[in-house]
Order: C-alpha cells, then sequence, then structure tokens
C-alpha cells in the first residue's frame, strides 16, 4: 500500500525543485534528491515507490519546470491526485508516465501520512475514512500513460526515423 504525501492549493514546481537544484545545476543524477527540500525538507529520502500526492487546487503550477516532474517520477511517484492542475505540469506528468487524476473529494478524505490506493480502474482514491472519486482521463491519456510516457508510446505506436 503506498503513503499520502497531502498538500495544499497553489502547490508551485519551484517548491518540488528549486531552480537552484536543477539538474543542469547539480547534475542528472542527484537533483531529484533535492524534491520539496524546502516545502518538506526530508521527502526526497522518505518518499518510496508508488507513494501518492494529494493537493488542492492549482496544483504543480508556477514555471512549469519539466525536471520537477521529471524528480518526481525518479523519486517512483506512483501517482498524483488534486482538485484542479496547472495544464502544462499536467502533461509533463503524463509525458513522463505520471498518473495525474483530479478529483473534488481527495483532499478531505486524506490525511498526511494515510494508507492509500489508487485504483486506476474503479476511479477511486482510496483511503481509511473512504473512497475519493477520480474524474476519468481522456482515452489518449490513458494510452500514453499505459505505455510509460509519451516516448515509450510514440516508440511503440509510430514509424520515426532514427534520429541522426
Amino acid at each position: 500500500m503506498a503513503r499520502a504525501w497531502v498538500f495544499g492549493d497553489d502547490l508551485d514546481t519551484d517548491q518540488m525543485v528549486p531552480g537552484r537544484y536543477a539538474p543542469f545545476m547539480v547534475g542528472q543524477d542527484k537533483f531529484h534528491t533535492y524534491t520539496f527540500c524546502d516545502a518538506r525538507p526530508g521527502f526526497a529520502k522518505e518518499v518510496q515507490p508508488g507513494d501518492i500526492l494529494v493537493g488542492g487546487e492549482n496544483f504543480g503550477c508556477g514555471s512549469s519546470r519539466e525536471y520537477a516532474v521529471a524528480a518526481l517520477a525518479k523519486l517512483g511517484i506512483g501517482g498524483i491526485v488534486a482538485k484542479s492542475f496547472a495544464r502544462i505540469f499536467f502533461r509533463n506528468c503524463i509525458n513522463l508516465g505520471i498518473p495525474v487524476l483530479e478529483s473534488d473529494d481527495a483532499l478531505t478524505v486524506t490525511r498526511d501520512g494515510d494508507a492509500v490506493t489508487l485504483d486506476l480502474a474503479a476511479g477511486r482514491l482510496r483511503t481509511p475514512a473512504g473512497d475519493a472519486p477520480l474524474r476519468p482521463l481522456a482515452p489518449f491519456a490513458q494510452e500514453i500513460l499505459a505505455a510509460g510516457g509519451v516516448v515509450a508510446y510514440l516508440r511503440e505506436h509510430g514509424d520515426f526515423p532514427a534520429v541522426e
């Protein structure tokens, strides 16, 4: 079972990975170790693969740093459920293979540290306090996630020449 990490409204990508820890500053092998270093010290060391982030409105707002999503993917985040998402953040998550689902109720039934299950087939976030219904993703987004991200999807479905 996954652990829930609860955040509020307007969680900015700069809070996820501050610019001073961008991959081009600290390296591709280390940038993810700074995830939420200011907002939630210790997060990168404590989070486990499959854990779920739960948030309020406008999750992933700000500078739309793709490396913030890449850091979450590298840490193995199993999904993100929020009331609403900044659109570029949402698309970056789909592109990198992280399920992102909207729910009006998830924040009200989830507490930080709860054991939760993201049941994509049933469209529910299962928590100790009850289930939160999830808005279904568009079929194309589901296909990209099933492939493991947009690059894997294109390799699987595209007939693209090799880049020289």
